[in-house]
C-alpha cells in the first residue's frame, strides 16, 4: 500500500459506478473518496462533521438530509451522489444492515442505467445499539439475509467489499447512540469485535471480500475523535489508501510505487490523545508470520522493483509501507485482533532497489488473486468473472 494521487484514483475508478452504504463513518469514506477523485488534499474537520448538507465537493444531496428534517432516528435517510464525465459515486445512509429500505436500494440499483462495479458496505453500531434487547440476534440474522440477497441480485461483475466496523473508544459520546445504558454487561467496543468476527465469517461464506479496518486501526487511537466513534481526516485518507489498494488487487491493477507517503507521518504526529482502549482489552496475541516463497513477477519492468513477500498472514512489506492482511492469522484462536502492531512505523527491513516509477496503474488481465489463510477464510475461492470482462478500464458507458 502506498500513497495515491488523484490522477491515479481517477484512472483506477475510470468508468466505474461505486456505491457506498453505511453509517456516518462510511459517509466519511464516501467523502474522502469523492475528494480524492478531484484533488490531492485532506478533508477538513468541518466537512467531516457535516451531515446532510446540500452539496459537498461538487456532489449533490439526492434524498433526505437537509431536504427533510435532520434527526438521529432509525428512519433517517441520506442519499448523496457525485458524478463526473467518467465517475459515478453514490452513498446511502443505513441504520440497519438489512431492512425493507435496503431492499428498496437493491431494487433501485437493479433498475438503474448502470450496474454497480464496486459496493463498499458496513453497518454495525446502529444495529447493535438502537433496536432493543434482541438487536444482537437480529443483527446476526440480518447479516445472513443481507449476504444471501446480495448474492442473488448483484451482477457477477460487481466487487463487494465488506468493511469491518472501525474500533470505538472506551468512552463514547456520539449523539446517535441511546443515552440509557445498553442491555449488555460488556462494553460496546467489545461487542464491535464480536460483530466484526461474525460479519466477516458470513461475508466470506457467501464469497464476498472483507477489509478488516478494525485490525488496521486498532492502535491508531490518536486519530479517533473525542466522541469515541468518528475518525479524523488523516485516518480516513489512510483508510482510502487501504481500500483502493484492496480494490486494485482484486481487479488485477498494479499501483505505482513511490517514496514513503507523508500520511504515515501525519498519523504519527497527530496530537496525542489518551489511549481509550489500552486497558480491559482482550488478552489475545498474534504469532509473528513466517515468510513464504516470493510470488514470481507478473511482467518484466524496465527497472528493478522491490519484491513482495507473502506469508500465511498476507503481510505486505516494502521499503515504504507495512501493513497486515485483511484477515487475522490462522494461528489465532477465535477473533483475536489485539496483536502487538505498530500502525504507522514499519519494522526494520533490508533495503530494496528503488521502485520503478509509473505514471498510471498497469492492468494485468486474467490475474488470479492470492488466497490468504485465516479464520475469516479466503476472500473468494474463485475470482468472480465479469460479464463485461472485469477489466480495470472497460469501455466507456457514460456519455
Amino acid at each position: 500500500m502506498g500513497r495515491l494521487l488523484a490522477s491515479e484514483v481517477q484512472q483506477l475508478l475510470h468508468n466505474k459506478f461505486v456505491v457506498i452504504l453505511g453509517d456516518s463513518v462510511q459517509r466519511a469514506v464516501y467523502k474522502d473518496l469523492v475528494l480524492l477523485l478531484q484533488k490531492d488534499c485532506l478533508l477538513t474537520p468541518s466537512q467531516l462533521k457535516a451531515k446532510g448538507e446540500l452539496t459537498f465537493e461538487q456532489d449533490k444531496l439526492v434524498k433526505g438530509g437537509q431536504l427533510g428534517p435532520l434527526h438521529n432516528g432509525t428512519n433517517y435517510r441520506e442519499v448523496r451522489q457525485f458524478s463526473s464525465d467518467h465517475h459515478l459515486v453514490r452513498f446511502y445512509f443505513l441504520t440497519r444492515v438489512y431492512s425493507k429500505y435496503l431492499e428498496a436500494i437493491l431494487e433501485e440499483l437493479q433498475s438503474g442505467e448502470h450496474d454497480p462495479d464496486l459496493i463498499i458496505m458496513n453497518s454495525c453500531l446502529w444495529d447493535v445499539s438502537r433496536y432493543g434487547p434482541h438487536s444482537w440476534n437480529s443483527y446476526l440474522q440480518n447479516l445472513e439475509n443481507l449476504f444471501g440477497r446480495l448474492g442473488e441480485v448483484l451482477p457477477e461483475s460487481c466487487l463487494l467489499v465488506w468493511n469491518t466496523a472501525m474500533p470505538v473508544g472506551k468512552k463514547i459520546t456520539a449523539r446517535f447512540l441511546p443515552r440509557k445504558p445498553l442491555p449488555w454487561a460488556i462494553p460496546l467496543r467489545r461487542i464491535v469485535v464480536h460483530a466484526n468476527f461474525y460479519s466477516s465469517i458470513k461475508a466470506s461464506k457467501h464469497g464476498f471480500d472483507v477489509l478488516d479496518l478494525h485490525f488496521h486501526f486498532r492502535h491508531a487511537w490518536n486519530c479517533l475523535q473525542s466522541d469515541g466513534v468518528h475518525w479524523n481526516e488523516h485516518a480516513h485518507r489512510q483508510l482510502s489508501y487501504l481500500l483502493l489498494t484492496h480494490v486494485a488487487e482484486a481487479w488485477g491493477v498494479e499501483l505505482p510505487c513511490r517514496p514513503p507517503a507523508p500520511i504515515g507521518e501525519l498519523i504519527q504526529d497527530a496530537p496525542e490523545r489518551q489511549p481509550q482502549a489500552n486497558r480491559d482489552q482482550l488478552d489475545l496475541s498474534l504469532s509473528p508470520p513466517l515468510p513464504s516463497p516470493r510470488r514470481p513477477p507478473l511482467l518484466e519492468t524496465p527497472r528493478p522493483r522491490p519484491h513482495c513477500y507473502f506469508s500465511s498472514d498476507h503481510v505486505f512489506q516494502s521499503d515504504q509501507f507495512y501493513f497486515q492482511s485483511d484477515v487475522p492469522s490462522s494461528t489465532q484462536p477465535g477473533f483475536a485482533f489485539e496483536a502487538d502492531f505498530n500502525f504507522c512505523s514499519p519494522p526494520p527491513m533490508a533495503s530494496f532497489s528503488p521502485c520503478y516509477q509509473q505514471r498510471a496503474p498497469v492492468v494485468y488481465r486474467g490475474f488470479s488473486r492470492y488466497l490468504v489463510q485465516g479464520p475469516y477464510m479466503p476472500w473468494r475461492g474463485q475470482h468472480r468473472r465479469s460479464k463485461r470482462g472485469a477489466s480495470a478500464h472497460p469501455e466507456s458507458r457514460r456519455q
